[in-house]
């Protein structure tokens, strides 16, 4: 999974990357609206990953991991000036979801570009900078579909009516200020349109930047694919830079003196997760116990093709065993005894937390 870290100028992006990710990259400076990316990748922290570690002992042990990109380039009234850059559309289009940082803090020695800060206003700029993008890219498409099916070059004159009924739903949500998003497309719509790079079909986290001495901002939506929360930014950089450091004492003391029970990455991961449709499965092993990450519904086949293409070529079945039973019974001969283990065909729908073998031919 890939987000991108994506925010106006003065919102703090570097700084909740760098919480992100343990980082400790240049905070405050701005490229001046030039394109430019940082990137982290970050293990998923999880409990069930070092218990099933302890129990089988392997020689390697890997975790599920995130690539951040700190996305620089982004600007108020970019589309005014002639849209967004090509090489920064084609970076966002190929991102999993954004992570959205709003400014929500106060600060005399970054003063907000715009006199004041008004995290609500800031939220609807780069939003609206989005829809313009694919406002345009979906007008294109448009006037492309109706002169192939007015000329009658269309190979398949079903099919791009199909497609031109759609983007006109998408020409009209857009019009009317609603993200792509909100349209609820399912999974086969979307895979369909991975290729045209619509910003506003990416599931996002908005993150308001607040400091030591305010309040979690409330939001709700009932928009899709968007879920909100606030971090203190600065402390929370400080945190993760303890923790990467190894300062286990001075983390707890921090954490404590400010009543924080987990770091902001384990929370946007999980909510990075969930919005996604995400969950992991495991395999163990004395050589690797590893985590993987499968989208919600996946079944045993898919999950084997994640793993290895011949282990889905050759699939003949799946051994599978929930981590909690398996660390009830201590032992996968244990269990097996026990008749804990189950086989499982390729239409089985993965569960999260499932422990998975699969045998196969080929």
């Amino acid at each position: 999974m890939q987000l991108g870290v994506i925010g106006l100028p003065t919102a703090g992006k570097t700084t909740i990357f760098n919480a992100l990710t343990k980082g400790n990259a240049p905070t405050g400076k701005s490229m001046g609206g030039r394109f430019h990316v940082l990137t982290a990748v970050v293990d998923v922290q999880d409990s069930r990953v070092e218990q099933l570690s302890a129990l089988f002992k392997p020689r390697k042990t890997t975790h599920a991991r995130i690539t951040y990109t700190d996305v620089d380039g982004l600007q108020r009234g970019a589309n005014a000036g002639g849209g967004l850059s090509g090489p920064l559309i084609n970076h966002l289009a190929g991102l999993d979801g954004f992570v959205h940082v709003v400014r929500a803090f106060e600060n005399e020695l970054f003063p907000h570009p715009d006199g004041r800060v008004d995290p609500a206003r800031d939220l609807a700029a780069l939003d609206t900078e989005f829809l313009l993008n694919d406002l345009t890219t979906v007008e294109r498409r448009i006037e492309k579909l109706e002169g192939g099916l007015r000329r009658g070059a269309a190979a398949d004159k079903a099919a791009a009516q199909a497609e031109l009924t759609l983007f006109r739903q998408f020409e009209i949500a857009l019009s009317d200020e609603r993200p792509l998003r909100a349209l609820n497309l399912d999974a086969a719509q979307q895979k369909a349109l991975r290729g045209f790079g619509l910003l506003t079909l990416k599931p996002q986290v908005v993150v308001f930047n607040i400091d030591e001495t305010q309040d979690d901002i409330p939001m709700e939506s009932d928009l899709p694919l968007t879920r909100y929360t606030s971090l203190r930014g600065k402390l929370e950089m400080e945190l993760a830079q303890l923790s990467a450091a190894g300062d286990e004492e001075a983390l707890a003391l921090f954490m404590a003196e400010y009543g924080i029970t987990e770091l902001s990455l384990e929370r946007v991961i999980r909510l990075s997760y969930d919005l996604m449709g995400l969950e992991t499965f495991f395999t163990v092993g004395e050589d690797e116990v590893r985590a993987w990450t499968i989208k919600q519904g996946a079944t045993a086949v898919e999950a084997a093709a994640v793993i290895h293409t011949d282990l889905a070529k050759g699939f003949i079945r799946a051994e599978t065993i929930h981590t909690d039973n398996l660390l009830d019974a201590g032992s996968l001969a244990t269990a097996r005894t026990a008749g804990k283990l189950r086989q499982e065909g390729k239409s089985y729908v993965v569960q999260d937390g499932d422990v998975i073998n699969v045998k196969f031919n080929l």
